[in-house]
């Protein structure tokens, strides 16, 4: 037998919730596609020498990492909840996604209107400043509402299908992995001693939840490749059975996360250690089978058309994408572009995933239908050139440039390095005009 995956589109208000985290979700990653010009040309060789400015170089990678990375995330993560969740509580679905937009309004426009401090901790980057703080607390609150209405909405009105039921429990295992992860920000909180200030206290803060929100976006982008492998023609020989063992899988991996937290200091090499193990070996079965069954179902299906074109494009580049910076994370050795070119190639796929659902979901959300011969080829223009750019930060990496270093600060003294550096601002500047 062979299956087809899918969500429906509802109608009323959630659809109205939906649309509104879809629109916060696209304008998050919008504006921190516009600060990536500038950061990929401030770190590009020669070009560099005009971006004198590192102070705001800094500001606006923090600002950058949260809009493209946590921001552009959780906002589409409301997509999918708004989608599978029933009419209740809607006033508190409404006022989440307020909150959300008003914090970051107050998080893109903070560098600009005076916050200062950046700090370059992993997962949440931040900008130790009030207004700064303002919009992440603003935007948490709508998070924490809308992962609460999720949770407590009975989300299990099964409908008769199989396929959609095992959906539904991927999108809300999800929302159980979210959960965690709160717990894991809120147990780092009460767990770092006062001694800890500045960057290494945000590190310590994040870590835990921050590797668990990374399995949220996972299993997102697993349910995403699903449902464009069923707009793509392709019918999967995976029946809901294996969808729900994958899913539960991850989930209880996830679910290890206390356990962390009671056999090992959160200020201790092995927590954080226990973390890294938990993100690199966690999903890697659950991504590895869907993996070879949609590449199987490819060379099953019959030939594309148009509109299947456009869901191909976004599916193959965020299997080509996530599967490199996967790779590209065994080869980490130290704290050089490596790492960046790894995490890269992760998220840019659950991206591309992400945009071939919005392709699918503008005309049913009441918005205008995409240009299907510019969805065609717009992932392959942003995945080729991530692809260049991931690329060329593993080969810089391996001569040991450093991250987070903009301009002069990078010491590029060999061709080698400067080749590297290079091929990262080419593939970097196609990959923002994708």
């Amino acid at each position: 037998m062979v299956y087809t995956y899918k969500l429906p589109v509802p109608e009323g208000e959630q659809k109205k919730l939906a649309a509104g985290w879809l629109l916060l979700s696209i304008a998050s990653l919008v504006f921190s596609g516009l600060l990536s010009i500038l950061l990929v040309l401030s770190r590009t060789p020669y070009i560099q020498d005009y971006f004198p400015w590192l102070n705001f170089f800094h500001k606006a990678l923090v600002v950058h990492v949260d809009l493209s990375v946590v921001i552009w995330f959780l906002s589409f993560a409301g997509v999918f909840w708004s989608l599978t969740s029933s009419e209740k509580f809607l006033k508190i679905g409404h006022i989440a996604l307020l909150f959300s937009f008003a914090g970051t309004l107050i998080i893109a426009a903070s560098p600009f209107l005076g916050a200062e401090n950046p700090l370059m901790n992993n997962y949440v980057p931040v900008l130790e400043d009030p207004l700064f703080f303002t919009g992440l607390f603003l935007f948490t609150g709508g998070f924490v509402l809308l992962l609460l209405r999720t949770l407590i909405t009975p989300l299990f009105i099964l409908p008769a299908e199989a396929e959609s039921r095992a959906m539904r429990f991927a999108v809300y295992s999800a929302a159980i992995a979210a959960l965690v992860s709160l717990i894991a920000f809120g147990w780092s909180y009460k767990s770092i001693p006062d001694v800890y200030s500045g960057e290494l206290y945000y590190e310590l803060l994040f870590w835990g939840g921050g590797h668990i929100l990374q399995f949220v976006h996972t299993m997102l982008m697993l349910v995403s490749w699903l449902w464009l492998a069923g707009l793509t023609g392709i019918r999967l020989k995976a029946p809901p059975t294996i969808v729900n063992l994958a899913f539960s899988i991850i989930l209880v991996v996830v679910l290890l996360t206390p356990f962390i937290y009671i056999n090992h200091d959160i200020t201790s090499y092995e927590h954080q250690q226990a973390f890294t193990d938990l993100m690199k070996f966690g999903p890697g079965f659950s991504v590895t089978v869907f993996t070879i069954l949609i590449t199987a179902g490819f060379f099953l299906r019959g030939r594309s058309n148009e509109e299947r074109g456009m869901y191909d494009a976004s599916l193959i580049t965020s299997i080509m994408l996530f599967a490199a910076g996967g790779i590209i994370g065994f080869l980490i050795e130290g704290i050089d572009v490596t790492i960046p070119a790894h995490y890269h190639g992760s998220i840019v796929g659950v991206t591309l995933a992400f945009i071939g659902i919005t392709y699918y979901l503008l005309p049913h959300l009441s918005f205008r239908k995409p240009s299907q011969k510019l969805a065609l080829i717009q992932p392959y223009i942003y995945g080729g050139g991530q692809l260049l750019n991931i690329i060329g930060l593993a080969w810089a990496g391996g001569y040991g440039v450093e991250r987070k270093t903009p301009g002069p600060e990078q010491g590029l003294d060999t061709i080698k390095e400067i080749a590297g550096m290079g091929l990262m601002g080419i593939g970097g500047l196609i990959a923002v005009a994708g």
